[in-house]
């Protein structure tokens, strides 16, 4: 009888010396995983480590772990099992996904379930990041539930590594183009002109305010020699580096073109052309093309589906509608009316884009263009810097809000 109850502790001591090895080897395995994501070893090297100790130390046959992905599940490990059975993860994950728990699949009626042991879920933060399929599983091993639970903290830090890991390329990348943004609003911003006449014959004024921190607008001002001056403003359809590329190649298209002694019909025929060699119709350019002979008091200009410039002189404004269609959209522009008005001493040209009366599609919140023709009448008479100041506070109190949600550009000229 003692000799039975010796026996039976020194099994007992034998076991749990076992017990204590075993677990001495799942803490050492898993500082080992834990060093290795302190060094930043690849997500390869993570799996193959997982792999060795699921095989080595806790004598697993069939494993698959699968990652969550919006709303499909990737199979990123896989041994034991027949590998060239057709599986489908979706279904399989989609229908446990409602588990939070641990939970035996060896008596599950579906054979693909019944194949393996367990299906443990992975949790952070209460967010599914991955799913574990353990197959061929010791079921005689003692403390099964400290197994499985082994197995779950050994990956969930796996998997949290790989979301670290991600996080981490994503805000390398967020930084990244935050930096070519800030640099090519920077490029950008060299493109518009930073000194404009002020003198005896010519007042020129101009607000560019981006949405982003790239805008679609642009305006330019050249003098092309002592008698006539040359202005453009522009609006490119969509947003960000793109838009910023096009205006960019415009402006330079429109600054190589200027300098040949051509019409303004040639001319914004040769841009249609270059802007639609570049976008092949996928993207177009809106602008308004005015050209002064300082000499001659004559305005010839071109709409080009723009909105209108307003030409304030006398009591009345005049809107200037000639042009054609938008850039960009036909090979070939489907018509050019080219117009010619006289410009009286002390008149006003205000040319725009759409941010000045466009706002988030809400009319209610939105200048007019009566109430923009009224308020350049009322206050024709102001300095131009003043005039733009005014009306940037009349928008806002109208929309109730400081934030912009399209590009303001205004670009205003006086005649003497």
């Amino acid at each position: 009888m003692k000799n039975e109850q010796n026996h039976s502790n020194d099994e007992e001591q034998i076991d749990l010396i076992e017990l204590l090895l075993k677990r001495q080897a799942e803490l050492n395995a898993l500082l080992e995983i834990t060093q290795a994501i302190n060094s930043n070893v690849p997500g390869s090297v993570l799996i193959e480590m997982l792999e060795l100790i699921l095989k080595t130390n806790l004598k697993v046959g069939r494993f698959r772990l699968l990652f969550v992905n919006e709303d499909d599940f990737i199979c990123v490990s896989q041994f034991g099992g027949d590998l060239d059975i057709y599986e489908d993860y979706n279904a399989i994950s989609k229908e446990l996904i409602e588990l939070k728990n641990p939970t035996q699949l060896s008596d599950h009626p579906d054979p693909i379930f019944k194949g393996y042991d367990f299906f443990i879920p992975v949790y952070h933060k209460d967010q599914a990041l991955a799913y574990v399929l353990v197959g061929d599983f010791p079921q005689k091993e003692k403390l099964l539930g400290n197994q499985i639970d082994y197995i779950q903290t050994l990956i969930n830090v796996i998997i949290v590594a790989f979301e670290n890991k991600k996080l981490f390329k994503e805000r390398i990348q967020k930084e990244r183009l935050q930096r070519d943004l800030e640099l090519a609003s920077q490029v950008q911003n060299m493109l518009i002109p930073q000194v404009l006449p002020k003198n005896a014959e010519l007042d020129v004024e101009a607000i560019y305010r981006q949405h982003q921190t790239i805008g679609g607008d642009f305006y330019d001002f050249i003098e092309l020699n002592e008698s006539e001056i040359l202005w453009c403003v522009a609006d490119v359809s969509g947003k960000g580096i793109s838009a910023a590329l096009i205006m960019a190649n415009f402006q330079a298209s429109l600054r190589a073109l200027v300098s040949v002694d051509i019409s303004l019909s040639e001319l914004i025929t040769r841009l249609n052309k270059v802007v639609y060699q570049n976008t092949k119709g996928d993207r177009f350019i809106t602008l308004f093309l005015g050209k002064y002979n300082k000499q001659t008091r004559v305005l010839n200009f071109l709409n080009a589906g723009h909105n209108a410039s307003l030409l304030i002189q006398g009591n009345g404004v005049v809107p200037l509608l000639k042009g054609t269609t938008m850039i960009g959209v036909f090979d070939e522009l489907p018509f050019v009316n080219e117009g010619f008005i006289a410009i009286e001493p002390e008149a006003l040209i205000f040319n725009y884009t759409d941010g000045i009366l466009e706002f988030d599609g809400e009319e209610e919140r939105s200048l007019s263009e009566v109430d923009l023709m009224d308020f350049l009448i009322a206050n024709k008479q102001l300095d131009l810097n003043v005039i733009h100041h005014l009306l940037i506070k009349k928008i806002e109190g109208i929309r109730r809000s400081l934030t912009a949600t399209d590009d303001i550009t205004i670009l205003s000229l006086r005649f003497h």
